[in-house]
């Protein structure tokens, strides 16, 4: 050790994570990217700093324990019904498939069963972690793929309890065989069980009640409740990973899990970092090499199988190639729970030290290009949407099914239904204007046409869509598209299609009002300040302007 003391080493080691963080947020990497490669230059195979110290293992095992928690925290019983068709049939179908595929892979690049089937799990997980601040950063969180993606991965999320529990139960140095370790397994899964439902039931409602008095008791509470049935989980030999999963699923159904789990999330990353740089530390930089081709194979299969597998069964199940298509490339990386898995791999002696190298090699490359496939997830669709129409019906009767018969002359056309859209037809409705009404929501579409609204399927952002739109009576287009790109591509279809209308558009910040206005945008309205009542009075007046002035109006 060249520092004096283990309080320096971690003092050095968190400084050079904040500035190769700052790195990857420059590059717009997830910091998991920096935090493996700070582990690897710390590591031994460049400075040396550390060498797998018991220090960094301890805050490691915390930090995957308060991880487990907080995820029991987010699957509650409400949530898990929640999940709706979709994410359920495509959540299980990309991980039969991935796995099944990943298997046949890993077998014909040379690898013994038992580490194909490790390669192939570690394969299927995708990062909600990721994924929800990618889809937050880009605002799709609550568009329709985004709310898919999120469904899916929810699924992912309690097939990797179970993945979890079943690799850390039948180990190879298990006595009695088998049928042993099967009985152990359901008698202590079974216990665990009964024990998290009796205390989610009796215990923990009346005992957070009397903590939540005090917030930093109750926070102190949740990270010993996590780490002492992690403990306890481990002491009977069981997984210490579920053993903090049930911890965090016994508190789900409270009135607490959401202030919980909102402080505890700064330190689950916090102590992550630990884990990913434990990691990086340990990984052999001369085995990597060697598993080079293999790494760029599999890179290959997760960044454009795992997607098209989604968009497959999306497609079979009736919506359109680009809601397949981006709803897809959220699993087109690999999680932070596929390395955890591959560390319980190599813990319990099934994988050794240069399948854990390849499937960390598999997660850098993976979650590095597909961060920026999902933010140019758009200009992809543009480029694929020919070849992807093999994936989709000739009638996604999934996402049209909302549509009704539109007015024979419209006033105004609507572009998305969402809150501010659906706030400015209620406003609007008193005026006694035609209104059509789009969106490639199905449930904002059935939720407007419930309310009066004649409504139409179909996407802004498809560059073939305006031109079915009724411009030729249409006096005003109202896009509540938050975007600057799909307002961009709606007004370039518009002048495309010869609308002589105006075009009013919805911009997020006041940067992009002066690039709308600079694109020809009569009107744009901010939905933080411009309230609905506002907005349609504002588009009332436009009406009445343009009215009064025919040479102006529609075409």
């Amino acid at each position: 050790m060249i520092f004096s003391s283990v309080f320096h080493e971690l003092a050095a080691i968190l400084l050079l994570a904040g500035v190769i963080g700052v790195l990857a947020l420059k590059l717009r990497q997830p910091l998991i990217i920096s935090y493996i490669l700070t582990g690897i230059i710390v590591g031994p195979a460049v400075l040396g700093w550390v060498s797998g110290g018991s220090e960094l293992k301890l805050l490691s095992s915390i930090g995957i324990s308060v991880l487990l928690f907080v995820v029991g925290l987010k699957l509650d019983v409400g949530l898990i019904r929640s999940v709706g068709p979709v994410a359920l049939a495509t959540g299980l179908g990309q991980i039969v498939f991935t796995s099944l595929f990943g298997f046949l892979l890993a077998v014909g690049l040379g690898f013994a069963p038992v580490k194909a089937i490790y390669i192939a799990v570690c394969l299927t997980f995708s990062s909600t972690i990721i994924i929800v601040k990618l889809l937050s950063d880009k605002r799709e969180i609550d568009s329709l793929h985004g709310r898919i993606a999120v469904g899916f991965l929810v699924v992912q999320d309690i097939a990797v309890i179970l993945a979890m529990i079943l690799l850390s139960s039948f180990t190879i140095q298990a006595d009695g065989g088998i049928a042993a370790q099967a009985v152990r397994l359901l008698l202590v899964g079974s216990a665990f069980v009964l024990g998290t439902a009796a205390t989610m039931r009796w215990v923990m409602p009346p005992l957070l009640g009397r903590l939540a008095e005090n917030q930093e008791l109750l926070v102190l509470f949740a990270v010993a409740w996590a780490v002492g049935l992690a403990a306890l989980a481990d002491a009977v030999d069981f997984s210490k990973e579920v053993g903090a999963f049930l911890g965090g699923v016994s508190i789900a159904s409270t009135a607490y899990r959401e202030a919980i789990a909102s402080r505890l999330t700064g330190l689950r990353d916090f102590l992550l970092l630990f884990f990913f740089i434990d990691l990086g530390s340990g990984l052999n930089l001369s085995a990597a090499g060697l598993q080079l081709w293999p790494a760029l194979v599999l890179s290959l299969f997760v960044l454009v199988g795992n997607p098209l597998i989604v968009v497959a069964i999306m497609g079979a199940m009736g919506y359109r190639r680009r809601t397949g298509l981006l709803a897809g490339l959220t699993v087109a990386q690999i999680s932070e729970f596929s390395l955890i898995l591959a560390a319980l791999g190599l813990q319990l002696g099934q994988l050794g030290a240069a399948e854990v190298s390849l499937i960390t090699l598999v997660g850098v490359i993976t979650i590095a290009l597909s961060t920026y496939m999902i933010l140019g997830s758009d200009q992809l669709y543009r480029w694929l949407r020919g070849p992807l129409r093999l994936f989709e019906r000739r009638n996604p009767f999934s996402e049209i099914a909302g549509s009704s018969s539109g007015p024979a002359r419209v006033d105004v056309i609507l572009l998305g239904l969402g809150r501010f859209g659906g706030a400015i037809h209620r406003q609007l409705r008193p005026h006694n204007l035609s209104i059509l009404g789009i969106d490639f929501d199905p449930q904002a579409l059935r939720l407007a046409a419930a309310q009066g609204l004649p409504v139409q399927y179909g996407d802004s952002e498809d560059p073939e869509f305006t031109a079915s739109l009724p411009l030729s009576s249409a006096t005003v287009v109202v896009s509540t598209l938050p975007s600057l790109e799909a307002n961009s591509a709606i007004h370039h279809g518009l002048q495309t299609a010869g609308f002589r209308g105006h075009f009013i558009a919805t911009a997020h910040d006041e940067a992009e009002v002066a690039k709308l206005e600079f694109l020809g945008a009569q009107r744009t309205l901010l939905p933080f300040l411009d309230a609905a009542e506002r907005a349609a009075e504002l588009i009332v007046e436009d009406l009445v302007d343009l009215r009064a002035q025919p040479a102006a109006g529609a075409a």
